[in-house]
């Protein structure tokens, strides 16, 4: 397989002002992506473009632009947008792609930029390398006659809004129900509070004042502590927190209890097999907990795990024909609802749970136990193959066989860093904690033998 220079597994991503994501590599993105998108249109292609709130976005946004433009494409601008709307607006306007512009929930100095096809979905890996093959050619301008237009594209919030509020059910409303939405300074923070308060909820909403810096700063679904301040202060009887480009969602019930990704994905599965709507099962990742694993199977809901990241969960809930899936973070992707994962949306669908069930959301998470988990990361001075090593995968089916069926053992390389991440998790919190430092030191010492 060729070697990608930019792409990673979820666009491309950087410090701004280095490489990737400077003036002139994203200039050159922008025409290659015009150049390869627009491709094969009798007329010209129309690419929508949205970003999140970092300050950044202006510079990139109009890098894009004018790249695009070169390559004779026109371009719709969506301003602040959550990453799935991006997804869905692309779609339903008939758009040959779109082009988000976020870090996600990285902090604002970081930015990326990603592209969904005409379907709302990730690109295919062939057409992201054929824009790096591109990209190595000289920037060549299309005639005067043939450059691309910009256009703001009008009311691209309000159609995301309406989209999201046909997710739940019509005759069901949040009526009585006081809830926190913190927006992460984020792309989410002017669509948000509105899904839900035209609803009928009563929204207090917080971390809806970007100014290009603040975005994920203590505030989103990667910093909960200060959802779950904020719903014990007014009393609300939950809190959700969406992250800086919001596709991911963190709740906080009436108590004060924090809910992941892997409770929501519970709740969502259980409420659906109960009522007969749930297509096969769940996908979860290596680091979802085994806790939720059990629980599904207790409830004769099929589990399956595929490697971290929202693009492989994607990939096998399309290979297995199912709809449910996600990850502890909070991203959750319903594809009966959306192609892509997103925050509102799968509150939207907790939601419809606790109306249906009549239950708070601590009573609907309470049938799922979550095992102690340990995380420990192991920095290498080299690469290091922990499958390549006798001595490691000696120690790994040792602590298997201690925690039998009771708990699990995952190593992985970390993508972005020198370090072995070891996870040991398993009903029994001593001997998790145990079990995991003496696998933990293996995996070092071999690795120094190695080195």
């Amino acid at each position: 397989m060729n070697k990608r220079r930019y792409f990673g597994t979820d666009g491309i991503r950087g410090k701004v002002g280095k490489e990737p994501i400077t003036p002139e590599t994203v200039l050159k993105l922008g025409w290659a992506a015009g150049c390869v998108l627009g491709k094969g249109t009798t007329d010209h292609a129309k690419i929508l473009i949205g970003k999140d709130t970092r300050i950044s976005g202006y510079l990139l946004e109009s890098l894009l632009e004018a790249g695009l433009s070169a390559a004779g494409v026109d371009i719709r601008l969506l301003g602040p947008m959550p990453t799935p709307a991006i997804a869905y607006l692309t779609r339903t306007a008939r758009a040959r792609a779109g082009i988000v512009i976020s870090a996600s929930h990285n902090p604002y100095e970081d930015n990326g930029i990603k592209f969904f096809s005409s379907e709302g979905t990730k690109l295919p890996d062939d057409v992201e390398l054929a824009i790096e093959d591109k990209m190595q050619q000289p920037l060549t301008t299309a005639g005067p006659a043939e450059l691309g237009k910009a256009k703001r594209y009008d009311d691209a919030g309000g159609r995301y809004i309406e989209f999201c509020k046909s997710t739940f059910p019509h005759r069901m409303s949040l009526e009585g129900l006081k809830i926190v939405v913190d927006c992460a300074n984020g792309a989410a923070y002017h669509l948000a509070p509105l899904v839900f308060s035209e609803l009928g909820a009563e929204v207090i909403a917080v971390a809806n004042e970007p100014d290009g810096f603040n975005i994920n700063r203590e505030c989103g679904a990667t910093f909960p502590i200060f959802l779950k301040k904020t719903v014990q202060a007014h009393k609300a009887d939950l809190g959700l927190a969406l992250d800086g480009d919001g596709d991911r969602v963190i709740m906080v019930d009436n108590r004060g209890d924090i809910v992941d990704g892997d409770h929501l994905l519970y709740i969502i599965a259980k409420d659906r097999s109960k009522a007969g709507r749930l297509r096969g099962g769940v996908v979860g990742t290596l680091m979802s907990n085994l806790g939720l694993e059990h629980a599904c199977l207790a409830l004769g809901i099929p589990f399956r795990r595929a490697p971290v990241g929202d693009r492989h969960v994607l990939t096998m809930l399309n290979e297995q024909g199912w709809e449910l899936g996600g990850e502890t973070s909070g991203h959750i992707i319903c594809l009966d609802r959306s192609t892509t994962g997103d925050g509102i949306i799968a509150a939207l669908q907790v939601l419809a749970a606790m109306r249906e069930s009549g239950k708070t959301l601590a009573e609907l998470r309470s049938g799922l136990e979550i095992y102690p988990q340990v995380m420990i990361n192991v920095r290498m001075s080299r690469q290091f193959d922990v499958k390549e090593s006798p001595r490691v995968q000696q120690a790994i089916k040792q602590v298997e066989n201690e925690l039998a069926d009771k708990g699990r053992v995952v190593l992985r390389a970390s993508g972005t860093e020198p370090v072995i991440r070891v996870m040991v998790e398993g009903r029994d919190a001593r001997l998790v904690e145990r079990l995991s430092r003496s696998l933990a030191d293996t995996v070092k010492h071999a690795a120094e033998e190695a080195a």
